[in-house]
């Protein structure tokens, strides 16, 4: 699991988890798929986002992960999460030589927004 910070607020936190699912959502699917297929393969090979630290006003993918598998993203900006990624902001004392995040975890593994 990564942990991403330097948000500027709760709803930027929420709107980059939101839409870095909703991002996934789309690499998992084909053309065809119903959208249990799609969520079954979001299961099984997508990347989820949590927000801590916001308790009941945090953005949690429960909330619409069905809804993503159903309607496929139309507009490009649903799936844009790095526009929104605090680490484009920043500092660059947090990153390595190669440019990579310090401390980044596999990519394979879950994002924590």
């Amino acid at each position: 699991m990564e942990t991403i910070r330097g948000f500027s607020s709760i709803d930027h936190a929420n709107a980059f988890a939101r839409r870095y699912v909703r991002d996934s959502i789309e690499r998992c699917r084909s053309r065809g798929m119903s959208a249990e297929e799609v969520l079954a393969a979001w299961f099984n090979f997508g990347e989820d986002a949590l927000v801590e630290g916001a308790g009941e006003h945090a953005w949690n993918s429960g909330t619409t992960i069905k809804d993503f598998a159903a309607q496929k993203a139309t507009d490009p900006e649903e799936r844009n999460w790095r526009a929104l990624d605090p680490r484009r902001d920043g500092d660059d004392e947090d990153e390595d030589e190669d440019g990579e995040a310090a401390g980044n975890a596999d990519d394979d593994e879950d994002d924590e927004a």
